[in-house]
């Protein structure tokens, strides 16, 4: 199959710098499966990125929460692809819903975030996913096709991109995706990869889930033949986050 299992942690806005040591600690003691089963990336706010990556085990790789969507330039608050490189951070979430929602990121935008950062060497998690609302008007797959092809769109190679399917309506409020749930989802993503991209991309872009992923339920999850992954989120902070890193022994399995 070949798809390198991938867990992402996304602090999102969390943190003092003794935190962020403690968390930094507890990875660095873990014992982790070997990076030829699974890659672990962990995505700290930008102000902790630095000292992260240079106080965390080389196997764990960092990635910034967000990029702007062009060349910096006069664009007060925002960080661009190029500074994220010229700091050798290899890896940055865009169009999670948090941003789509609160700062209201079209399609279109994260489309063109994606593709930009893509340009600038930088690899992406790209993330798509429906809300409450549209799960129970039952257009889940018409939502996230949606998100899926405006990047599809911006893009020439998915290499370098990690899809992070995670439903609104999971995240962080404890409400999980049933592990079927979850796979019905990434397997219509792969479909949807074979229809309209190529049967190569379906059959080598990683799909992982975002949404209230825990220590508890991460096995069952790992165990569905569509999900590449998990992108965590409050269980990242904790020492859990270990347990979850090796549900990756699962697939291996």
């Amino acid at each position: 199959m070949g798809r390198k299992f991938f867990v992402g942690g996304n602090w999102k806005c969390n943190g003092t710098s003794e935190d962020v040591k403690k968390i930094v600690a507890t990875l660095n003691a873990g014992q982790l499966p070997s990076t030829d089963i699974v890659e672990v990336v962990v995505s700290p706010p930008f102000v902790f990125l630095t000292s992260v990556k240079s106080e965390l085990r080389p196997e764990i790789q960092v990635a910034a929460q967000n990029c702007w969507v062009k060349k910096g330039g006069a664009f007060t608050g925002e960080v661009s692809a190029e500074m994220l490189a010229n700091l050798c951070i290899p890896w940055v979430i865009l169009g999670h819903s948090e941003r789509r929602a609160l700062l209201n990121e079209t399609n279109e935008f994260v489309g063109d975030k994606v593709a930009y950062a893509l340009s600038q060497g930088l690899k992406v998690i790209a993330c798509v996913g429906e809300t409450l609302e549209q799960r129970e008007a039952g257009t889940t797959m018409e939502v996230v096709a949606a998100q899926t092809k405006a990047i599809a769109d911006k893009i020439s190679s998915w290499d370098n991109v990690v899809l992070a399917y995670e439903p609104v309506w999971a995240i962080g409020t404890g409400k999980v995706a049933s592990p079927a749930q979850a796979q019905e989802v990434h397997a219509g993503l792969r479909k949807w990869f074979q229809e309209n991209i190529s049967a190569e991309v379906a059959a080598t872009t990683r799909i992982i889930y975002g949404g209230s992923v825990s220590g508890s339920n991460c096995k069952e999850l790992a165990g569905q033949t569509d999900v590449d992954g998990f992108l965590v989120g409050g269980a990242s902070l904790k020492p859990e986050f270990i347990d979850i890193i090796k549900a990756a022994e699962v697939k291996k399995a």
